[in-house]
């Protein structure tokens, strides 16, 4: 008898929970493979290998991206120069592997994403997850809200709002995210700041479902004019104020094309140094969770955008470690 290939509800002995094979760790950290070794931790890496609806065209394939941006990451410590620090003398972080996915299947993916982040919270331990599109972003914050009810703040770089309604009939597509939250009763969506957005594959219903729901639009211009530090000092006051939890999400194409050739092709966006010093400053101000999504590693051997989400997730983890000296 042949195996059931589409599993209507999220069982997780239908797929194992482990990284790719041949694939090394994070930063070849130690990876968790028993929930019990999750006590101590500060922080853990969750790859998400998922692939929603698509929006346009055919698979892109950001299903690639947690295995890419962990065989990029060998490269790489947590030493800083810029700030003569290494992350990992303050922080434990360890790899916490792949979330079980069904591609396609979004009660599946979806329960899985909030077992395993719900294993993270439950033991103190912060989630960074890499992508995966950016549909992940809703139930990972949606399952934090949980535990902190309209006390929980959202950094979210982007060019797009990624709030329509619903894409069609797709209430959870990589558009949508952020309408999920608006209307999530744990979340207060005054609370939620959109940064870097720009350019013309936004359209105005996006803008005034933001408007509707109180959240703050950060336009890429904006960081550009008045500079990456005011741009996040506002950011980091309106999410930051009256919330316990902050939690940063950033879609590759934050990024201006010229620093994301694997991501989609946005023009007029953040510089990597813009990004990096932001969520470096997100996480000085104590932001507790990160993820990175929506990368193309298959569309360029040089695989630059699994290097950016590197260099991303570790200035984060640099600016976190302050807390924690």
């Amino acid at each position: 008898m042949m195996r059931e290939s589409k599993p209507t509800i999220y069982d997780p002995s239908f797929l194992p929970n482990t990284i790719y094979s041949g694939v090394p760790s994070w930063l070849n950290l130690s990876v968790i493979e028993n929930d019990e070794d999750l006590d101590g931790l500060d922080a853990a890496v969750i790859g998400v290998p998922w692939e929603g609806g698509c929006t346009i065209g055919g698979y892109s394939p950001t299903t690639e991206g947690p295995k890419a941006i962990r065989s990029a990451s060998i490269r790489y410590t947590g030493y800083l120069p810029d700030y003569d620090q290494d992350c990992f003398d303050y922080l434990k972080v360890a790899d916490f592997g792949d979330t079980p996915v069904h591609n396609g299947h979004y009660d599946f993916t979806f329960d899985a994403i909030r077992e395993k982040v719900s294993k993270l919270l439950d033991k103190k331990v912060m989630p960074i997850t890499f992508g995966g599109d950016h549909g992940i972003a809703y139930p990972i914050i949606s399952e934090i809200a949980k535990r902190y009810p309209k006390k929980v703040g959202v950094l979210h770089f982007d060019a797009h709002l990624d709030n329509y309604e619903a894409y069609g009939d797709d209430l959870y597509s990589r558009c949508s995210p952020f309408y999920r939250l608006y209307e999530d009763e744990n979340m207060d969506p005054t609370k939620i700041v959109h940064i870097g957005i720009r350019g013309p594959r936004n359209h105005r219903e996006e803008f005034q479902n933001a408007k509707t729901h109180g959240a703050t639009v950060i336009l890429a211009n904006e960081v550009h004019e008045n500079g990456w530090k005011k741009s996040i000092e506002k950011a980091i006051d309106i999410a930051f104020k009256d919330t316990e939890f902050v939690y940063v999400t950033i879609c590759s194409d934050s990024l201006d094309a010229a620093s994301m050739p694997q991501g989609p092709q946005d023009m007029g966006g953040l510089t990597s140094y813009q990004l990096n010093m932001m969520v470096h400053a997100a996480g000085v101000a104590g932001a507790k969770g990160f993820d990175f999504v929506e990368i193309y590693p298959d569309t360029l051997s040089l695989q630059t955008a699994a290097h950016v989400a590197n260099w991303a997730a570790l200035y984060y983890l640099n600016g976190l470690a302050n807390n924690f000296r």
